[in-house]
């Protein structure tokens, strides 16, 4: 499944053009967006779109958009399932932003079930995350993923260096996006 995915940075390509001369059949967003910098998805029309909300979004784009909000949810298409998870550690209070303690996020994953795909915008704790805490990975989310292993986990937020990104996890395939990436599922 080709699927167009974009995270944290305004892609710097025309989405209309691009979703048709790639064929692509799936759109996801891992958050951190305007709603100005997605807004040509909204003449998308012939294929699904998904996402999750970043800790920099608004939280309320999507709908007017045509996308469907994973955030807690499941979804199925094209033989796999699909759930996901909005935000990230909370590392301010600013009670408008998309942010949990890492308590509040094992609390919202207790109960998830295992999927094929997950999105997320902030990673499992240890993996492409960052000591200081605006950037650190949920620790219920490394544990979902070593109990539940998804085939696919793919996220934004942070900035992994190359050399030592990591691309998989026991049995889950990491994709880390910055801006946009087409990936097979």
């Amino acid at each position: 499944m080709k699927t167009l995915v974009l995270a944290d940075r305004r892609p710097n390509i025309d989405l209309v053009k691009t979703i048709h001369d790639e064929n692509i059949e799936l759109v996801i967003s891992l958050g951190d967006f305007a709603r100005e910098d997605l807004l040509p998805l909204e003449q998308v029309k012939h294929i699904p779109k998904i996402g999750v909300y970043g800790n920099h979004c608004s939280g309320n784009y999507m709908e007017e958009l045509g996308m469907l909000n994973l955030h807690s949810a499941t979804w199925q298409f094209g033989g796999k399932t699909f759930a996901g998870l909005q935000g990230c550690v909370r590392y301010k209070s600013n009670p408008l932003a998309i942010m949990y303690t890492q308590e509040e996020a094992w609390q919202i994953l207790a109960n998830y079930p295992r999927v094929d795909i997950f999105i997320t915008h902030c990673p499992p704790r240890g993996i492409n995350d960052e000591a200081e805490i605006a950037h650190q990975g949920f620790d219920a989310l490394l544990d979902y993923i070593d109990k539940k292993p998804p085939k696919v986990l793919l996220h934004g937020h942070t900035y992994p260096d190359e050399e030592t990104m990591v691309r998989q996890h026991g049995q889950t395939r990491i994709e880390y996006v910055s801006g946009y990436r087409i990936i097979d599922l």
